[in-house]
């Protein structure tokens, strides 16, 4: 080989080299940089709904789901059938959405009958006072920490997508 020769091919080695080990290190940046926001399209948010419905038994009157989470903090699909019981958190904020159906929220006045199911759950027989609003498609809620609430069903059901927040001070 000639000198010239070479010395393309040296260039060439380098530079193929180089761009090996820059695609190597692009590749275990990304795999090491955190994960992007959790993120559901619409037809997940249809399709994990049509899952929770086919999975409930006909008496049951609640289910839950997480739909998209980071560590701890949760965004669920919430399926009420049935009303629940009034309850409280104590810590937390509950922000929702209504994703269909309909129903009535109940929030503000006294919890009566309080009984703590967990650190994050005070339930009740009734709530005593407070204001009722209707629920439809489209209505966004945000009950603060330590609000009674409850949620009404007034059709077939009511569908949210509800997220907990630490409670603001």
């Amino acid at each position: 080989m000639t000198p010239a020769r070479t010395c393309k091919l040296g260039v060439a080695s380098i530079v193929l080299a180089l761009s090996i080990s820059a695609a190597a290190s692009a590749q275990t940046a990304q795999a090491s940089a955190p994960e992007p926001s959790g993120f559901a399209s619409q037809a997940d948010v249809q399709a994990q709904l049509r899952e929770m419905l086919g999975a409930m038994k006909p008496d049951q009157g609640f289910a839950w789901r997480p739909l998209v989470r980071d560590g701890a903090n949760v965004a669920a699909i919430e399926i009420w059938k049935k009303p629940g019981r009034p309850a409280v958190h104590p810590s937390e904020s509950e922000y929702a959405i209504v994703l269909e159906g309909a129903g009535v929220l109940l929030s503000g006045g006294v919890l009566i009958d309080p009984a703590a199911r967990n650190a994050g759950l005070v339930e009740g027989s009734r709530i005593e006072g407070g204001a009722t609003r209707p629920l439809a498609p489209g209505d966004v809620i945000l009950v603060p920490a330590g609000v009674p609430h409850w949620f009404g069903v007034t059709g077939e059901r009511l569908v949210l997508l509800g997220i907990k927040l630490p409670g603001g001070k």
